[in-house]
C-alpha cells in the first residue's frame, strides 16, 4: 500500500455527514486548515426520514447554508398525522415550518458547503485510528489504495452511530438489547400531501414525508423479532409492515418503488448512552441517536457540530483548554438534547405496542394542547432555554 505524506493542520473531521460538514464548515470559515475524512462517496441514499425539523432553520442559516438548502426544492411540512392500527389518526401541529428533503442530495449540499468554505474533503479516505501525542492528533488513514498520517491540533468525531472498532469506548456500551432494522425507499404515485405520517404497529413503525420531485419517502424502524421471517430487501419490509396497519396499505395502493432508492441498516441501536466526548468531542449520531420518531436527529446533528465548531474555535486560539472545551460542550448537551432523548425512548416504546399507542392517540384528542405540547418536548432545545 502507498504512504501518503503526513500533514498537519489545525482540525481534523472525521465522518461527512450533517454533523460532520456543520463543524467543518464553520472551523473553515474561521480560518483554520481543515480537513474532513469521508470514508464512502457522495451522493448516496442513507435509511433516513428526510425530514429536516424546525429547528434547524437557525443552524442552517448561522452556518451560512440557509440558502443551499432552499435551492434544494425542499417540501414544506407544517403537520405530524400519527396512525395506530385499529384507532384515529391524529393531526399534530408542528412549532413551526419543517422540510421534507432528499438526505441523498441534502448531504451532499452540506459537504459541498464545508467544501466551499475552504475545508478539504477527502472522499473515499477512511480514519483507521487517533492517538496523541505530545498534545497533537495523530489520526491513521487508509483508503484509495493509500495509507498516511494526518496531525492536528483538534479533532472532531462525526462517524455516525455505527462507530468502528477503532473508536469504541465503553461508557456508550448498550443499555438494553434492542437490535431494530432501519429501511428506506422513494416511492411515487401516492398522493403527496404537507403533512409527515407516522404508522405504529406491532413490531415497529413506519413513516412516510414528502420529498422534493413528488416523490414520498417511506422510512421504518422494525424489530425483526415480531415479523417472524427475514425479508429480503427493504421493499419487502415495508411490505411486510403495511400488512399490519390497515391505513398505511391503502395509502401504499398503486405506490411505485423509485429505483436506486432502498437502503438498509442494522442494528440500529436505540439504548446506547449518549457520549459528548471520547477522546475528543462528538458530534450527531456519533455522541447520541436520538429516536428517529422525534423527527429532529438531523437538527441535532447540525447544532452539535455547530456549538462543537465555535468551542474549538476558541481552543485553537488559545482561549480555552481542552477540559474546559470539553465541560462547556457537556453542558450543550444536557442542556439541549437531554428532555428530546429522554422523551423520544419513552415515545419510541409507546408505539411499538398497539394499545398503548391507541391510548395514547385518545388522549390526543381529548387533550389536543397535550397532544402540541408532546411534540414540543421532542425537539432540540432552544439554545439558552
Amino acid at each position: 500500500m502507498m504512504r501518503l505524506a503526513d500533514k498537519t493542520v489545525d482540525a481534523v473531521v472525521i465522518g461527512g455527514g450533517p454533523g460532520g460538514s456543520a463543524a467543518a464548515r464553520a472551523l473553515a470559515a474561521a480560518g483554520w486548515e481543515t480537513i474532513v475524512l469521508e470514508r464512502r462517496a457522495f451522493p448516496r441514499h442513507k435509511v433516513c426520514g428526510e425530514f429536516l425539523s424546525p429547528e434547524a432553520k437557525t443552524t442552517l442559516r448561522e452556518l451560512g447554508l440557509e440558502d443551499a438548502v432552499n435551492g434544494l426544492s425542499p417540501v414544506r411540512i407544517e403537520r405530524v398525522r400519527l396512525s395506530a392500527a385499529g384507532g384515529r389518526p391524529l393531526d399534530v401541529p408542528l412549532p413551526g415550518a419543517a422540510l421534507g428533503i432528499s438526505r441523498r442530495e441534502l448531504d451532499a449540499a452540506l459537504l459541498d458547503g464545508a467544501r466551499r468554505a475552504g475545508a478539504e474533503v477527502r472522499e473515499g479516505i477512511r480514519a483507521a485510528g487517533i492517538r496523541r501525542e505530545g498534545g497533537i492528533y495523530a489520526v491513521d488513514t487508509k483508503g484509495n489504495g493509500a495509507a498516511g498520517t494526518v496531525h492536528a491540533r483538534v479533532v472532531v468525531g462525526a462517524w455516525g452511530a455505527g462507530a468502528r472498532k477503532a473508536f469504541a469506548d465503553p461508557r456508550a456500551a448498550r443499555t438494553g438489547a434492542s437490535r431494530l432494522l432501519g429501511v428506506k425507499v422513494h416511492f411515487e404515485g401516492i398522493p403527496v400531501i404537507p403533512v409527515t405520517e407516522l404508522y405504529a404497529f406491532r413490531g415497529g413503525y413506519l413513516g412516510l414525508s414528502p420529498v422534493p420531485g413528488g416523490r414520498v419517502n417511506a422510512a421504518a424502524l422494525l424489530d425483526p423479532r415480531a415479523f417472524g421471517g427475514g425479508e429480503s430487501s427493504a421493499l419487502a419490509w415495508i411490505a411486510a409492515a403495511a400488512r399490519r396497519h390497515p391505513e398505511l396499505a391503502r395509502r401504499l395502493e398503486g405506490a411505485r418503488p423509485v429505483p436506486g432508492t432502498e437502503a438498509a441498516v442494522s442494528p440500529v441501536m436505540l439504548d446506547r448512552r449518549p457520549l459528548a466526548w471520547s477522546g475528543c468531542p462528538l458530534v450527531g449520531d456519533a455522541a447520541l441517536r436520538i429516536p428517529p420518531l422525534c423527527g429532529d436527529g438531523m437538527s441535532i446533528a447540525l447544532r452539535s457540530g455547530l456549538v462543537c465548531a465555535r468551542l474549538a474555535d476558541r481552543r485553537l486560539r488559545g482561549d480555552m483548554t481542552d477540559d474546559a472545551w470539553r465541560r462547556e460542550y457537556e453542558r450543550f448537551f444536557r442542556r439541549e438534547c437531554a428532555g428530546a432523548l429522554r422523551l423520544g425512548r419513552l415515545l419510541q416504546t409507546v408505539l411499538g405496542r398497539p394499545g398503548a399507542a391507541r391510548l395514547l392517540l385518545a388522549i390526543g384528542h381529548a387533550a389536543p394542547e397535550w397532544a402540541v405540547a408532546v411534540v414540543r418536548r421532542t425537539r432540540l432545545a432552544e439554545p439558552g432555554s
